[in-house]
Order: C-alpha cells, then structure tokens, then sequence
C-alpha cells in the first residue's frame, strides 16, 4: 500500500514555522534591582508569570526575561533564612517587539512586620548595633553625672544647714546670757531668758548647754520648763 512521505516534512516545517514566529515575537524585559537607598541588590528572587512561569536568582543586581507580547507581572524578593526582608511587584504591558527596560526598587517588607531595614550591596542586612550600644553609654554616662551633681548639692546643703545654728550662737556674748542669770538673783527660767535674747528657743538651749558643760551653770528640769541656777556669782 502506498503511503505518503509528505507528512513528516509538513510537521518539520510547521515547528520550525512556530519557532521562527516565537523568536520574531520575543520581547526583552531586563533592569536593575535596588533597595530603598538606591544601592543595588544581589540574591533577589524575580519572577515573571510567564506560561510557563519564569525565574531567576540575580547575581549581579541585574535581571532579564525573554517573553512574547502580552501583559506581566513581575515580582522580586529579598529573602534571608525563609523570611521575605524587601519586596516589589510591578506590571508591564509588553505590546511591541523590542527591549524593555523596568528597574525594580524593592522596600521592606510590612506584612511581615520588618521596618526601616537598611541593605548593603550584597543585600545583607547592615547591623547597627555599635551606634546603639554607644549611644546608650552615652545616656548612661549623663545620668551618672547628673545623679552625683544632685548628691553632691545635696550633702553640702545639709551641711551648711547643720553647721548654722552653731555660727549663730557662737557670736552672741555668752556673758549677756550669764549677766540676766545674775540680774535674776543667780537663779532664773530659760522661758525668762528667751524674752530678753532676741534668739529662738533651740539657740538658748545650746548656750545654756555649753555654760552647763563648762560647769558655769546648772539645768534643773522642773515640768515642761527648766530651771537655770549660776554656779558661779
């Protein structure tokens, strides 16, 4: 029986046809990739929803699809340790032959909670933690001033404060306070005292208390008051 031997050649030549009509088509979309600060990105994921789906993992901060005309979505990711860092996705209508030029600008990622996250040029996270840990001494180092100064102030008002009464007394004539004893008959109240020395009541006790401890008068405790005996006339 006869067969023919067409066939084979007709389907030859209908793939070859595809093809050529395929590479007429194909379009070039290609760019470079950059983080929020304009620095470029390496090890991004981008992919375009091609049928089927194409992907690349960009070395050199650059990217590019070979895609017939159509609309697309291209997306790009920064991922480190299973977790999305940075990310864009940008469509683009590719209605023309030619080549296509589509920077991607990738920002961090706020579903996934991460902000203001700054990337290097190998798009690896860039620590921040010595300005933090200075800055921190820093405010440490100012307490610690402004602690001591308050205590330091404190301390010296305290002592001014316990040494006055005694600056006071010390210049006021211990004989006026012995001469009304004896103008009272050597005998007397610090109440009655107290209305002739223009002095508060705890000044005259330590200056009786002194007079007692030299041994020039005596304090007899009578009732809320104390009596004040000269022991020497």
């Amino acid at each position: 029986m006869y067969k023919p031997r067409y066939k084979p050649r007709i389907l030859i030549y209908l793939f070859i046809s595809i093809f050529l009509i395929s590479l007429v088509n194909a379009v070039t979309i290609h760019g470079t990739i950059y983080d929020f600060s304009l620095k470029k990105l390496n090890n991004v994921r981008v992919e375009i929803d091609t049928s089927p789906k194409q992907f690349i993992v960009a070395q050199n901060g650059t990217y590019s699809f070979n895609v017939p005309n159509g609309d697309y979505t291209i997306k790009a990711q920064l991922i480190q340790k299973n977790t999305v860092l940075a990310s864009v996705e940008e469509n683009i209508t590719v209605s023309r032959d030619g080549s296509y030029v589509l920077d991607l600008i990738l920002f961090p990622d706020i579903e996934e909670g991460i902000e203001e996250i700054e990337l290097d040029v190998n798009g690896d996270i860039i620590e921040e933690d010595n300005n933090i840990i200075l800055t921190g001494f820093i405010i440490l180092l100012i307490l610690i001033v402004v602690i001591g100064v308050y205590y330091f102030n404190k301390n010296k008002k305290r002592k001014v404060k316990t040494e006055e009464p005694k600056e006071k007394y010390e210049d006021v004539d211990l004989g006026q306070l012995i001469k009304i004893i004896k103008q009272e008959g050597g005998r007397t109240t610090q109440k009655d005292i107290r209305k002739q020395i223009p002095l508060s009541e705890a000044k005259i006790s330590l200056m009786i208390a002194e007079l007692e401890h030299k041994g020039i008068i005596e304090k007899i405790k009578k009732g809320r008051g104390n009596i004040i005996i000269l022991k020497r006339k």
